[in-house]
């Protein structure tokens, strides 16, 4: 066990967190069986705190559209370019659980271009990593690019709203010095 802090930022204990926020917080735990990091460095900033989860939520729980595992892989994929360790350890965690694949959260976070991916997939994080590198080159035709491949413009705007959405997180994440659970190194492998 990692005995670096979690954040560079004060971690208030659950008893001084709102019930709301203290709520959420134990239910996570009582789910997965530990208290993942992120809602512990957030928690000092309950507004934030709120909006954050709300907006994660909104993109990452929704069952139309991309698979829960697509929606990982662009996570993964755009987390390592942006070098945050967080949300690579934690969202590769869950990517390997939702794909069934020990190996992809690996592939994707060290060479993405390289990863064993179907055509779909590929085309996906492919757009999501242009999202991260280059999106004020995205044109009109690189949009009937994605539609006569097969994507939704739901599922288009979700990549591009994930890849934004975790750039925020990620940043955040590499602000606060965020340490990943020692328990997301080891889940689903």
């Amino acid at each position: 066990m990692s005995e670096r802090p979690i954040s560079r930022f004060p971690i208030p204990s659950l008893d001084e967190m709102d019930d709301d926020i203290r709520a959420m917080i134990e239910s996570v735990q009582e789910k997965s069986g530990f208290i993942p990091n992120v809602f512990l460095a957030l928690a000092h900033r309950p507004a934030e705190f709120r909006a954050f989860f709300a907006g994660h939520d909104a993109l990452m729980d929704k069952s139309e559209g991309l698979s829960k595992a697509e929606r990982e892989m662009i996570v993964v994929a755009t987390s390592a370019v942006n070098d945050c360790l967080y949300c690579v350890m934690a969202h590769g965690a869950i990517l390997r659980i939702r794909a069934k694949n020990p190996l992809i959260a690996d592939q994707l976070a060290t060479n993405p271009f390289k990863a064993d991916l179907s055509d779909r997939e590929r085309t996906i994080v492919d757009f999501a990593l242009r999202m991260v590198d280059d999106s004020g080159s995205v044109s009109d035709s690189d949009i009937e690019e994605l539609r006569g491949k097969g994507l939704s413009d739901d599922e288009i705007w979700d990549i591009g709203a994930i890849t934004a959405f975790f750039a925020m997180s990620n940043r955040l994440a590499n602000l606060t010095s965020m340490r990943p659970n020692d328990e997301f190194y080891s889940m689903a492998r």
